[in-house]
């Protein structure tokens, strides 16, 4: 590690870890040594050798393995009752179960919720019947288990096979001792993940049982902390089958493929990798062979080796291949790695097939230029990545309901929207493999944190930290051939809850290096962020950068000078106005928001009809915003920025989207702006919280649980543009001399910069700068101000003038509308209008002749006056918006692109 007052990243260790959990059937072959007997001092040595031992019984020949999904027949029941009913679904959990039944009202609708916490205190079996076989001399029957929440016991025809504890672990049992010829019965008892945790947290009393959000017990239970109700979700503790189960049958099979990618410096090869475990019988007779084949199904490179049984190292080489990048920096090939094992006949006997992508991942901490601190972005095939995202929540509380075709839909709207990266955060889960697939596939950059968030985790448990020990390498493993893949993080704001905790911090003691001590400390579990995990990706996550922690780096998780931050002094914290992001940024922030209610549409599908409960501030609307003092923070935020009315309930959502998006446009813009290239890298990437919600809510998600945008996800598409532009207005004041408060000069000034996400750059581009009086909607200046370049991938500061038009008096400013255009031939590359803030001090006007002409699925906007903030809507399902919050100005035509409108009405909603 480096030294201790730098707190930097600690350097992957290569201390052996073992491989990912692989099972030995105990029907594996046996071998047995046959020792003549020695002769007796009493024995003549006259006497006949005894007879030779006979040979061992010939072995059954490898056969192909077979993968059956046991999916169906499954039934569950509450485990003191005795009726069993039919599951709605396979895979599932017990909530779903109960709504399918009826048992339970939809804990989505009303206040439901409360209705059904009665479900997480209770036990509950879930069994199923199927056919099989008893193994044959040599053949192995495995049951796996892909995910099991949480605390389960598994038995199959009465004898008990499994017990786990640990929802993110893949579990594989031997059950060819157990089976029977016909039918078999396994049966699985979920006990409360709840109750299992309080004892926990009852035995371990000297711990620190300490955590924002959630019951402090779930820190001992190794299950997605979401459940136990967070500040944006609600507490529903369910269980369940929540992945596949599979019965393997098999005399060998491929146990592991681990592959790794060595990109040469000129990007024109690629070493490739593989290490492969073989196990069962008689693996050492058996040979691998591998196969790369392009996204066009066309074999690009083959190899054999001969199996040696536990490793099997091959190295292949890649020339020229096909670089994956990010989406908006190049394409996305991906190959298909594909290892098959053969017997000595030449027999196939198992395969295995992974997707891979090409390309070199770095995050690169150097040394700025003109700015304290050390840069922290991420570089893809040597081409630094301005990463504008979001954070990722899980989609459901119900995750066996999340199906590809989801995730599919979430993911396209974040590329849709110009995001390059997801944070896949601590609280949550290790993501389905549709998630990384489709990542994989549209160049999304995966920030992946492990699922450790918000509070003081247990690990001076030995049983504790050997279950984390198996959940990493399992995960890791699983993983780490995705191309999305490009940082692991140790938790989410453990470190900051350590840093709250007064006097001592829990002992946190940055100096101290000696794993032994943290152990021993108040704050175990930087053992396993700084220990433990780092060594576990050093060893399985080809080469993927590891990182203690988000927020972590500096001095402290506030240093917004090294490392990442998390950026809550807007809305938490200070409450500080959200104008001045620009002085809050940080390397790079992993976390910030602002609060806005849903679609009316999503209010509505939770509300009961004719309770009395549509208006902003009923019991029910409040039920479904879980964050504390959300009364406060949305009221301080809106009360400083705009004139609003709570009345009709879709004016003032409208009010809470337009500053929702306000506010995060401006995060996004001021910190795109400190992207200043080479050396100047101040700002590396911004990561709104949050993208999605797991239910009906008001929340920080610029989406909600239906996929419908709120009006911050356009205005954050247009600032992660490939070419945008900004504006600041700034105040100076010059005091005439040195002691007066009165004789002072006021000067209104302008400030324009530019910016490209493009690899190339941009000549012969044009700064344009207009300006409009608000009330009048009069045009009082137009001019070409700068002819320049714009540099490749960087900001560039383009002008800084008097606010033109203005006319010199007291906040004549306000009067004062500008826009900033980028035209290179006269196209207009990006735009940018500007009103004095705050908009509640504006004279804005009701336009006499706003227009919205529909031609097909697009629709043209214009007005006399200046408009701010322009909401296209309309009744029609399915109607998807390009664009929408848009501002208008006097002259123009803003045309807004409505996939499935086809010549519909659509209603207008703009600010007052």
């Amino acid at each position: 590690m480096t030294t201790p007052t730098s707190r930097r990243k600690p350097h992957n260790r290569q201390n052996k870890t073992h491989d990912p959990p692989s099972f030995t059937p105990s029907t594996s072959l046996h071998i047995q040594l046959h020792v003549s007997s020695l002769p007796s001092p009493l024995t003549p040595l006259t006497r006949p050798p005894p007879p030779p031992p006979p040979p061992p019984p010939p072995m059954a020949a490898a056969t192909p393995k077979s993968v059956t999904a046991l999916s169906a027949n499954w039934e569950f029941k509450q485990a003191d009752k005795d009726r069993f009913l039919p599951v709605a679904q396979f895979p599932t959990n017990v909530h779903l179960d109960l709504l399918h039944h009826g048992l339970i009202a939809d804990p989505f609708f009303a206040k439901q919720e409360l209705d059904c916490q009665w479900v997480g205190e209770k036990d509950w079996i879930y069994r199923t019947t199927f056919r099989a076989h008893k193994p044959e001399k040599g053949e192995c029957k495995v049951l796996v288990f892909e995910g099991l929440d949480t605390y389960a016991v598994v038995t199959v025809n009465g004898a008990e096979v499994l017990r786990t504890d640990n929802m993110f672990i893949e579990h594989r049992v031997d059950v060819g001792a157990v089976l029977k010829d016909g039918e078999n019965c396994v049966e699985i008892l979920f006990k409360s993940a709840f109750l299992e945790g309080k004892k926990v947290q009852d035995a371990e009393k000297e711990h620190h049982w300490g955590c924002w959000n959630g019951d402090p017990s779930r820190l001992a239970v190794r299950k997605a902390q979401y459940h136990y109700g967070w500040d944006w979700g609600p507490t529903l503790l369910t269980c369940g089958p929540w992945r596949p189960v599979t019965l393997e049958t098999y005399t060998t099979r491929i146990s592991s493929l681990r592959i790794t990618t060595a990109v040469s410096s000129s990007l024109s090869s690629a070493n490739i990798t593989a290490k492969t475990s073989i196990e069962g019988y008689n693996a050492e007779s058996t040979s691998i062979h591998y196969k790369i084949t392009s996204a066009s199904g066309a074999t690009v490179l083959e190899s054999s080796a001969q199996s040696e049984g536990d490793d099997t190292v091959s190295a292949l080489t890649l020339e020229e291949p096909e670089l994956w990048y990010p989406h908006g920096y190049g394409a996305q090939p991906l190959y298909k790695f594909t290892a098959t094992l053969k017997d000595a006949s030449g027999v196939e006997i198992d395969s295995v097939t992974k997707t891979i992508g090409v390309r070199t991942v770095k995050v690169v901490e150097r040394e700025l230029k003109d700015q304290p601190g050390t840069s922290f972005f991420f570089e893809i095939n040597g081409v630094p990545i301005f990463c504008g995202g979001s954070n990722w929540i899980p989609a459901d509380n119900f995750i066996p309901r999340i199906g590809d075709e989801r995730y599919r839909e979430w993911l396209q709207l974040l590329k849709d929207g110009n995001q390059v990266m997801a944070r896949v955060w601590a609280g949550g889960i290790y993501e389905q493999d549709a998630f990384y697939d489709t990542c994989d596939e549209l160049g999304i950059l995966v920030w992946q944190d492990f699922a450790f968030g918000c509070g003081n985790y247990p690990a001076h448990m030995e049983s504790f930290r050997e279950s984390i020990k198996k959940e990493a390498i399992y995960n890791v493993h699983r993983l780490h051939t995705h191309a999305c893949i490009v940082l692991w993080a140790g938790n989410n704001e453990d470190y900051q809850y350590a840093e709250s905790i007064e006097p001592d911090h829990l002992g946190y003691d940055p100096k101290d290096m000696n794993p032994d001590n943290w152990l021993k400390s108040g704050f175990p579990a930087r053992y396993l962020y700084e220990k433990l995990l780092p060594d576990v990706v050093a060893e399985h996550g080809a080469g993927v950068t590891y990182h203690p922690g988000s927020p972590w780096g500096g001095v402290d998780s506030r240093d917004q000078t090294v490392g990442d931050i998390h950026q809550w002094n807007v809305w938490h914290g200070s409450q500080e106005k959200y104008q001045n992001f620009d002085k809050l940024g940080g390397r790079f922030v992993s976390e910030f928001g602002m609060e806005a209610f849903p679609d009316i549409r999503t209010i509505d599908a939770y509300l009961p009809e004719g309770s009395g409960e549509r208006y902003p501030q009923s019991s029910t609307i409040d039920f479904h915003n879980k964050a504390d003092g959300h009364e406060r923070r949305l009221a301080l935020y809106l009360v400083e920025n705009f004139r609003y009315t709570f009345s009709p309930l879709e004016q003032y959502v409208y009010a809470t989207q337009l500053m929702q998006s306000e506010c995060l446009s401006t995060a996004y813009r001021l910190w795109r702006r400190d992207w200043k290239g080479p050396g100047r890298e101040y700002t590396a990437g911004a990561l709104v919280w949050q993208i999605n919600d797991c239910w009906p809510v008001t929340s920080w998600a610029i989406i909600d649980y239906y996929l419908r945008p709120k009006h911050a996800y356009f205005t954050i598409k247009r600032e992660l543009a490939a070419v945008v532009t900004g504006i600041k207005r700034v105040r100076v004041e010059t005091p005439r001399d040195p002691w007066t408060r009165v004789d002072i000069d006021v000067e209104e000034r302008v400030q324009v910069w530019a910016g490209s996400f493009k690899t190339e750059g941009v000549e012969g581009v044009q700064l344009v700068v207009r300006s409009w009086d608000v009330v009048s909607g009069e045009k009082v200046y137009d001019e070409v101000v700068k002819e320049f370049t714009l540099e490749e991938n960087r900001s560039v500061e383009v002008a800084d003038m008097r606010l033109p038009g203005w006319s010199g008096k007291a906040e004549g400013e306000r009067d004062v509308v500008v826009g900033a255009y980028l035209v290179k031939d006269g196209e207009v590359l990006a735009r940018r209008i500007s009103f004095a803030e705050p908009l509640k001090y504006v004279k804005l006007q009701k336009p006499k002749h706003l227009k919205t002409e529909v031609c097909g699925d697009i629709v043209k906007i214009s007005a006399e006056v200046p408009v701010k903030g322009v909401a296209l809507e309309t009744s029609k399902e399915g109607v998807v918006f390009e664009d929408n919050l848009v501002d208008i100005v006097p002259g123009e035509v803003v045309e807004v692109v409505c996939k499935g409108l086809d010549g519909g009405e659509v209603s207008v909603r703009y600010l007052l």
